[in-house]
């Protein structure tokens, strides 16, 4: 199968893959601690790429409205923190875990849902296909070095946050 190369069908396949690993950390049938490292480390990735190679790239187009994109940078910041949360929970499966996880879905699925609606639509309506790979592109590779580099650890997730 073809990969897209497309930078609004890119995103769309990480959020996709992190409802995916919401639905592994809420059954106790799964590995919900691996699921969490896998969640956090796309998550950190997905964001940081975001920020660096995407949102400042659609913020030059005149029908894409800068607000939806700030306000994109700062529903990152609010799962950001509640991802830290639950990576500090010590019991995995715990009520405190649990509580944590439902508040970082809830954080993580109201700006995926956003994000979808506003930005990503913005970009298919005003953004040619080939500067959309062009960006699918550059997304790609800073999500691929953030993965590389162990960007959901407990340690990085805290530095982002208190950054």
């Amino acid at each position: 199968m073809a990969e897209t190369k497309d930078v609004v069908e890119l995103i769309l396949l990480d959020h996709r893959r992190m409802e995916d690993l919401f639905r592994r950390m809420r059954s106790v049938e799964d590995d919900r601690a691996g699921a969490l490292k896998e969640f956090a480390d796309l998550l950190i990735a997905h964001a940081q790429a975001e920020e660096a190679k995407v949102y400042p790239a659609l913020k030059r187009y005149k029908n894409i409205d800068d607000e939806e994109v700030e306000h994109g940078e700062h529903e990152h910041d609010e799962g950001n923190e509640a991802l830290l949360e639950l990576l500090q929970v010590e019991e995995v499966g715990s009520e405190e875990w649990d509580s944590k996880l439902e508040e970082l879905v809830e954080a993580v699925t109201h700006h995926a849902d956003e994000e979808e609606r506003t930005i990503l639509n913005g970009a298919r309506e005003n953004v040619a296909m080939d500067r959309r790979e062009e960006l699918g592109l550059a997304f790609a590779r800073e999500r691929e070095r953030q993965l590389k580099s162990g960007c959901g650890s407990v340690e990085n997730v805290r530095k982002i946050v208190e950054s």
